[in-house]
This record gives C-alpha cells, structure tokens and sequence, in this order.
C-alpha cells in the first residue's frame, strides 16, 4: 500500500495545481495563435511549449537545475539572446529607405513616446492596491510600447528579470496583434484626404552609403548613449555584414542559423518563465494593460508626427507612415501599406514606411539606453 500511495504520489496528477493546469492552458492558447491565427508564430510556438513544459509538476526543466533553466541563465540573464538577435535583425534590414529619407527618424523617435508615457502610468499605477513597481520595473513595463521583442527582454533581463515572463509575452503578444490594433488608431486621426497622399520616390542609395550608416549610427551612439550600444552595436555590425558584400557566409548565418537557433532557445528560455508561481499576479495584469496602452500611444504618436510633417511639407509625405515607427519589422510598415491602400489601391507605401520602421528599432534601442542609464544599476 505504502508503495502504491509512493507511486501516486509521483505522478503528475497528484502534484498538479490549478496554477499549473492554468498556465499549461495559456501555452496552448499561445500555441493555438501561432498556429492558426499565424500570431508572430516563429516565437509563440516555442514561448507556448516553454510555457508547457515548465509548469510540469515535478519535472523541474525550467528550474535552476533543469535545461530550459540553464539556457535561461547563459542566454537571457546574460543578455546574449537579444543581442545575437539584434545581430541578425541587423544582418536582415535594408536600411536604404531610411538612409535615402532621413527624415523618417522623426517619426521613429515619435513612436517611441509611448514608452515614456507608460512609464509614467507605471507609476502612477502605484496608486492603486496591489500594485508596487519600482522605477526598475516601470522602466522595463514601458519597453513594451516600442514593440521590439528582443529589446524588452533585454532590458527586462536587466532592470526587472522577475517580470521578464510577463514582460515578453505582453511583448510578443502584441506585436503579433499589429494588424488588429493599429488600423482602427490610424483611421481615427488621418483623414481620407491624408490616406491618400501618393509619395514620391526615393532617391537610389549608393553601396558606399550603406556601408557608411552603421559605422556612422555605432559612433553617434558611442559618443551619445554608451548604454545602448551592445543593442546598436550588435544590429549596426549585422547590417555591415550584409552591406560588405565580402562575407556572404557570415550574413547568410547571421540571417538564418544562429538567428533561427537564438530565437528557438529564447522562446523556450522566456516560456519557462510562465510559471503560475511568477505569472498569476494582479502585477501581471497590470503589465497587460500597460503594455497595450503603451503601443497605441506609441501607434498615435507615430501618426500625429506624420501629420505634422504632412503639413510641413505641403501634403508630400502621407502620415500613415508613421504608424510604421513602433519597430515592429516589417510588420508594422505592411500594415501602413494596407490601410493606405484601402483608400487607393494604386498608391504603395511599403518602402516609405520601411524608413521609420526602421528607425523605430533603432529608436526603440535608443530608449531602452536611456532607460539604462536613468534607472539601471
């Protein structure tokens, strides 16, 4: 009997709590949306598994001592992860679009508003009960507005690693709902007017002006904001290795092995933190509704200075575009085209918008150096 009693007692079932079987319900959910809705699948297949695996009772792969743990500590803790994405992000961006219209990062650093405007509500937040954020963890709950995966992990990892989990699916989560969240907000503040500006072509950008920019954006974060630059660094030296034109093999395997096998062991690494003991909190929520409130002031933001530009330049530059600033690449720039198109099927606006989505993941790195060096250790 003793030995029966043993036995069960080993089991899964015997161990498993309702926190548990709640958060192996959210992987699934995850996973569900990755899988049939297509919601930025190439993470939420691996957070959703993660996820699974680590709220097995017993099993203990996402703790201290168990693999997705380990990688945890090598790759997040250390912040290599995000930054070896950055790299790839960097080895995969054509950065010509923003070159040939500079203009573009005033819209770029617009989006980024509603990261600062969180972290305001973040602590404003405090307010109510229940909630206790520190500066820290404000800092890495705004992050999220600028709807960059690999930066909010990065920051989270060092300001708020407790939130991380939360943090990255909120992250994720949303820059998968792009095409659900920012046409209604574009729509809203352009007219049919506005929509329907044509913008002119852009000039050719030469080779040697690709390969200048990274050289030109490390120094001026170097000499600026040395906080940011393992993000700038990482995605400047990635976009060198595609603008060379020497080292086909290295951009090849910065574009597809290591960035592939990176986000893989991420996904997992970050599911692991979907732990009903760190993810059923009322802060949770909290970091939730922060993090949808920041992207669409970051959305808003990003329209209202296409429209500023729009009047400044005599109606040449349609303010959609600006939508586009929130980092989300290329996402965010399809959607600008989309809704653009909604209103003139003729008019394309993918490689205009490809200027300030572009510099949204540079201006969302920016933010997150700022951040750093404001509230960081």
């Amino acid at each position: 009997m003793d030995e029966l009693q043993q036995l069960w007692l080993s089991t899964g079932i015997a161990n498993l709590d309702w926190g548990q079987a709640l958060m192996m319900g959210v992987g699934c959910l995850l996973i569900y949306l990755a899988l049939v809705k297509k919601f930025e699948p190439l993470l939420l297949v691996p957070i959703g598994f993660g996820a699974l695996l680590c709220n097995i009772p017993i099993a203990g792969i996402g703790g201290p001592d168990g693999l997705i743990g380990q990688v945890y500590h090598v790759g997040i803790e250390s912040g290599a992860f995000p930054l070896l994405i950055f790299m790839g992000v960097g080895a995969l961006t054509d950065f010509s679009a923003l070159i040939a219209r500079p203009s573009t990062l005033l819209l770029g650093a617009a989006a980024q508003f509603g990261i600062f405007a969180t972290l305001i509500g973040a602590v404003l937040l405090n307010g109510l009960p229940g909630f206790d954020f520190t500066m820290k963890e404000a800092a890495s709950i705004a992050i999220i507005g600028g709807a960059d995966g690999p930066t909010a992990i990065f920051l989270a990892s060092r300001l708020a690693p407790d939130l991380l989990g939360a943090i990255a699916v909120a992250a994720y989560s949303y820059m998968a709902l792009v095409p659900i969240i920012q046409p209604p907000i574009m729509r809203a503040l352009t007219t049919h007017k506005e929509r329907a500006v044509v913008m002119e072509q852009m000039r050719p950008v030469s080779r040697l002006e690709r390969i200048l920019f990274p050289f030109v954006v490390l120094i001026l974060c170097a000499l600026l904001l040395p906080s940011a630059a393992p993000l700038i660094g990482m995605l400047t030296f990635g976009n060198l290795l595609r603008e060379a034109g020497v080292v086909e093999r290295l951009s090849r395997a910065a574009q597809n092995e290591i960035i592939n096998i990176v986000t893989i062991l991420l996904g997992l690494a970050v599911g692991s933190k979907l732990s009903a003991d760190k993810f059923l909190t009322l802060e949770t929520l909290g970091i939730l509704l922060l993090g949808a409130l920041a992207f669409c002031i970051g959305t808003a933001a990003g329209v209202l200075m296409g429209k500023v530009m729009y009047r400044v330049t005599g109606g040449k530059v349609n303010p959609l575009i600006g939508a586009a600033g929130v980092s989300a690449v290329p996402m965010a720039a399809r959607v600008a085209n989309k809704v653009g198109q909604e209103t003139d099927p003729h008019n394309f606006l993918l490689m205009h918008a490809m200027g300030p989505n572009v510099a949204g993941v540079i201006g969302s790195a920016v933010a997150a150096g700022v951040l750093l060096a404001l509230v960081g250790p």
